[in-house]
């Protein structure tokens, strides 16, 4: 390895501690409404997110490259069009992570529930620091661990002061109300399939969905927040993100990111959303940007 290219690596790191810290990523707040109290949380928009620094933030938000970290690549599917059950390479699923320099990563997956309801499956996720969520369907990772212990060793990282992440479906799944979570189709926004209608709720108060500008989703979270006006509906573009910490996110990225505030008065020509761009801080609990 090159001098030039130590160097460059260096500065890349300050400039991704700046990002941290910036955003306030370790300014934990005594309470929260919408966020964990302590932990943050990287909710991704689908894309390739190379060259976004999204993955890299991720890691350093963990406490870097030697932190325990979980792969979930649930949403992909549990079984396969012929009805068996998939089976995933953890070669695979961990790849795109070693080459960022992760030294100690796992995969987590399992199709069925009582699995991971088990001592034995949550095992490694009860000392991670990190959990990221790949993308697909966000209905596949609720029939896996929801009522589950995965599911509370899932909160419990973030009780630590960890981190949650996840792109795409690996988004959704964080929010409260699960969008798009029918097994018919991604376009049917909002479920009458009463054990997918919930999500994760690392994002408390909130209805989360993805790839917003490249399958023009604009005005697809209205419907959701006049159903439930307690909820803040975030659209999420690809290769973008949105860094959660207390109430509080910071947006990063390539994209935008749309707020959905029911209670926001609009004029007829205005968007009926708040449109973010990457730097923007936004405060959920006084709806604000800041």
């Amino acid at each position: 390895m090159g001098p030039g290219v130590v160097i460059l690596r260096s500065v890349l790191a300050i400039v991704l501690i700046g990002l941290v810290l910036v955003s306030g990523a370790r300014a934990y707040p005594e309470t929260s409404e919408y966020g964990p109290a302590k932990g943050n949380l990287v909710i991704a928009g689908g894309g390739s997110l190379t060259g976004t620094l999204i993955f890299e933030n991720f890691v350093l938000l963990a406490g870097g490259r030697q932190r325990r970290f979980i792969i979930v690549p649930t949403a992909e599917g549990n079984r396969n069009d012929d009805g068996t059950v998939r089976v995933y390479d953890e070669r695979r699923v961990v790849a795109p992570w070693i080459r960022l320099g992760v030294r100690n990563v796992r995969m987590l997956h399992t199709h069925d529930p009582k699995v991971a309801d088990t001592e034995q499956f949550v095992e490694h996720l009860k000392v991670a620091d990190a959990v990221w969520f790949d993308g697909g369907r966000q209905w596949n990772i609720v029939d896996s661990y929801m009522h589950t212990r995965t599911l509370a060793e899932f909160h419990r990282v973030l009780e630590r002061g960890g981190v949650i992440g996840g792109s795409s479906g690996g988004a959704t799944i964080q929010g409260e109300y699960l969008v798009r979570g029918d097994t018919s189709g991604s376009n049917v926004v909002m479920t009458r399939e009463a054990n997918h209608q919930s999500g994760f709720k690392f994002l408390r108060r909130s209805a989360i969905d993805q790839h917003v500008d490249t399958r023009n989703r604009w005005n697809d979270l209205r419907p959701v927040i006049r159903a439930y006006p307690e909820l803040l509906g975030i659209g999420v573009s690809a290769d973008t993100a949105i860094v959660v910490t207390g109430d509080r996110f910071k947006v990063m990225g390539k994209g935008k990111v749309a707020v959905y505030d029911n209670p926001r008065k609009y004029w007829f020509w205005q968007r009926p959303y708040l449109l973010l761009s990457s730097g923007a801080v936004y405060n959920m609990k006084t709806r604000a940007i800041e």
